[in-house]
């Protein structure tokens, strides 16, 4: 190797670094300190915004929490949640569940390895992850697993959450961190679901080598086709941002008016609640640009606008922990972080100090495979010019129309409906009926589980497995997307009914090929 000339030496004592250029590659040098400060800082950063928007979390859907109400935050509060409300770092329970199985079999490890790992783990899961879970447990490989005729959550924001990990370990290589989503977001993600883990773990990728929010956050949407509407969403935020460059709620406005319509998450189809990657992503964008790298403005921020609200300044305080290094972080944010960061997060071995060791010697391994090199305190990294990843969409050319309630007929133990359209899903829950048997965050419940028949038009289409444990549980009872357009009617048949469980339907969202007219005009 040769030894670095006086002016490589003079670029690396900066704590931030410089990008330099030859023939062949831009080069961006930085030293060992300084990319651990900022691993650091990006993994403490997600673990405050999630602890600090965690009391509002879906408590204010369709609209933002307004300016007379006081966000809580003290010191020791960071400790008391971790132990009191594990459940409440699924983001980051995720990310680790990742983190670990490369630290114990490689980089390389298959996609089955990181689907198994979170399947068979005792934390609970919501949305695409546990649509996902169900899939992986019953027999089916990503990427069907996340494919959104497979899972209805396939647009949900899981994966966005939890692709933090494929950026930090992937500085200034915005290309790797979208490769590593490519094969793990599939497991759990498709399309817009699929496009804000991408984005998110892009935009940690950038933050090691600028602290130019528009270029963090232009430079990773250059990622997403211009076609999807994520990619639409986004743009019209950082637009909207220049037209209101004062008042962010007029730009929260905009996106509600336009964007917060979910056609894909049955939960907030003709609902205020909404979990779709976009809109929340949106939310994070705000924060960033209005928050002009103001730490405690920026989590403010995000966490008012609602929805998941705890997830989004999350991935904020994250994102900015990367940019200012975990020194940078104030103060104020960092009151009992040294008492949490030896605590191993719920239902994993991995704590904050394990995750900053692992996490550094990850991205060291990452920089050194893609061109890059580490001369003891020196690190070069090959820089990559983000490219825009494949074109996928999801629920493409249906359209929910009309939500319906259901009917349970007991003497024949099925539950039956009739729709006009070209799809369903049928929500609802198999669950015990006593407290033993009931959803619990830990994971456990009773053992049963339903054996049930799909039939449609008259015809045997699918055999259901309905696990009333809450931890394998389907999230949905059934759907199916490909129906031809008429009228269609639909049995499921229990075959195993028990006096102590039961089969919970709530009501059926139906699909048609084109958006429902409104009467009123």
């Amino acid at each position: 190797m040769k030894k670095p000339c006086f002016i490589f030496f003079f670029v690396c004592l900066c704590s931030f670094g410089t990008a330099q250029k030859n023939a062949e590659k831009k080069i961006f040098t930085m030293s060992k300190s300084s990319l651990d400060n900022k691993i650091r800082g990006g993994w403490a950063g997600q673990t405050i915004g999630v602890t600090f928007g965690g009391p509002y979390e879906f408590r204010f859907q369709g609209t933002f929490i307004g300016d007379y109400q006081p966000l809580l935050w003290y010191d020791g509060y960071l400790k008391e949640t971790m132990i009191n409300n594990p459940g409440l770092y699924d983001d980051l329970y995720m990310d680790l569940s990742f983190v670990d199985v490369m630290e114990k079999y490689g980089l390389d490890v298959p996609v089955d390895s990181f689907s198994n790992a979170f399947a068979h783990a005792g934390y609970s899961l919501w949305h695409a992850n546990q649509a996902a879970r169900y899939n992986i447990l019953q027999g089916m490989h990503s990427p069907a697993t996340g494919f959104w005729k497979n899972n209805p959550h396939a647009d949900c924001i899981d994966y966005q959450i939890e692709s933090d990990f494929a950026g930090l370990m992937s500085p200034g290589m915005p290309n790797t961190a979208a490769a590593i989503s490519d094969k793990i977001g599939h497991i759990m993600n498709y399309g817009d679901g699929w496009y804000g883990g991408v984005f998110v773990s892009a935009m940690y990728s950038l933050a090691f080598t600028t602290n130019d929010l528009e270029k963090i956050i232009g430079g990773a949407i250059s990622m997403i086709p211009k076609e999807a509407m994520f990619h639409q969403c986004i743009r019209d935020v950082m637009e909207w941002h220049k037209k209101y460059p004062g008042d962010w709620k007029q730009t929260w406005l905009e996106v509600q008016r336009k964007w917060a319509d979910d056609t894909g998450c049955p939960d907030g189809v003709f609902a205020p609640f909404n979990i779709d990657a976009r809109v929340n992503a949106a939310y994070v964008v705000i924060g960033l640009l209005y928050g002009k790298k103001d730490f405690t403005r920026s989590l403010e921020i995000t966490t008012r606008c609602g929805q998941d609200a705890d997830c989004n300044p999350s991935t904020v305080g994250g994102i900015l922990g990367c940019i200012l290094g975990y020194e940078g972080i104030p103060a104020y944010w960092k009151m009992g972080l040294k008492e949490a960061e030896a605590i191993d997060f719920k239902y994993t071995t991995m704590s904050l100090n394990t995750v900053y060791r692992v996490g550094l010697k990850q991205a060291l391994e990452n920089i050194r495979r893609h061109g890059g090199s580490v001369n003891g305190e020196y690190i070069r990294i090959s820089l990559q010019d983000p490219v825009r990843v494949r074109w996928e969409k999801s629920f493409e050319g249906i359209y929910p129309v009309l939500k319906i309630p259901v009917q349970w007929n007991e003497t024949h133990d099925e539950i039956s409906f009739a729709f006009e359209g070209t799809g369903f899903v049928l929500r609802g829950e198999a669950e015990g009926k006593d407290p033993a048997g009931s959803s619990s965050d830990t994971g456990t419940g009773s053992g049963f589980v339903f054996q049930t028949e799909l039939y449609v038009d008259g015809k045997k289409t699918e055999n259901i497995l309905l696990p009333v444990a809450f931890h394998d549980r389907r999230h949905e009872i059934c759907w199916n997307y490909d129906l031809p357009k008429g009228r269609h009617e639909v049995r499921l048949k229990i075959l195993n009914r028990a006096t102590d469980v039961e089969i919970k339907p709530y009501d059926v969202i139906v699909y048609s090929d084109h958006p429902a007219k409104t009467r009123l005009q």
